[in-house]
C-alpha cells in the first residue's frame, strides 16, 4: 500500500472516531470498520481474487477503499451502495482523492431497490455493513447474486450479535453454505456460496 493511501485511511479512521463520539443523531455516524478489518478485507479479496465487488453501505469510503486497493492489481471493480446522499458525497470526494474513481462505482440507492436491477451471480465478494436489521429480507436477493464459490462478508457479527442472530441461523440452515464467525474488528461472519 502506498504512503499516499495509507495517510487517506489514517485521516478517515480519524475523523470518523472524532465524528462519532461527537454526534449523536445515528444517521449521521460514519460508523466505519477497524483497519484490521479492512486488511481481512482486502486478503479475502486477493485470496479469492475476486474482481466483481458489491459493498453494501459505503459511509464515507473507508471501507470502499480497502476493497478497492484489493480489487485494483486484480483489474476488478467495486460497486458500492449508500442512501445518505451526504455520505455517498464524501465517499465520492474521497474515492478522488485516493485515485480509485475507476475502480469504484458508487450508486446512491436504497439497498432492496438496488438488488432488483442485479442479475443472478453478479458478484464474487459481497460486503454487508449496513441496516442488520433487513438482511434477512434480503438473503434471497443476496444468494441470488453471489456467484459460487463467492464470498459474503458481515460486519458487525460479534458487537451486534443480538441483531444478527435471525439472519446468522437463516444462513447457517441453508444448504450450499459454509459459514465461519471471524473474530476481527467488531466480528466478521463469513459464507462461503459452495454452488
Amino acid at each position: 500500500m502506498d504512503e499516499k493511501l495509507t495517510a487517506l485511511l489514517k485521516e478517515l479512521e480519524a475523523y470518523g472516531g472524532e465524528n462519532d463520539a461527537r454526534v449523536t443523531d445515528y444517521k449521521a455516524r460514519m460508523l466505519n470498520i477497524t483497519p484490521e478489518t479492512g486488511a481481512f478485507l482486502a486478503l479475502l479479496i486477493r485470496a479469492i481474487k475476486a474482481r466483481r465487488v458489491l459493498e453494501i453501505g459505503t459511509s464515507n469510503g473507508y471501507s470502499t477503499l480497502w476493497l478497492a486497493y484489493a480489487v485494483q492489481q486484480l483489474g476488478g471493480q467495486v460497486v458500492t451502495v449508500e442512501q445518505s446522499p451526504f455520505k455517498a458525497e464524501l465517499a465520492r470526494r474521497n474515492f478522488e482523492r485516493a485515485g480509485f474513481s475507476s475502480h469504484v462505482t458508487p450508486h446512491l440507492a436504497e439497498a432492496g431497490r438496488f438488488y432488483e436491477e442485479q442479475s443472478n451471480s453478479s458478484y464474487e465478494f459481497i460486503f454487508l455493513d449496513s441496516d442488520r436489521g433487513e438482511y434477512v429480507g434480503w438473503w434471497p436477493s443476496l444468494r441470488r447474486m453471489l456467484a459460487a464459490g463467492g464470498l459474503l462478508v458481515v460486519d458487525n457479527a460479534v458487537s451486534h450479535e443480538n441483531e444478527l442472530r435471525a439472519f446468522v441461523e437463516l444462513v447457517r440452515a441453508s444448504p450450499g453454505y459454509m459459514t465461519s464467525l471471524v473474530p476481527v474488528g467488531k466480528g466478521e461472519f463469513v459464507i462461503l456460496k459452495e454452488f
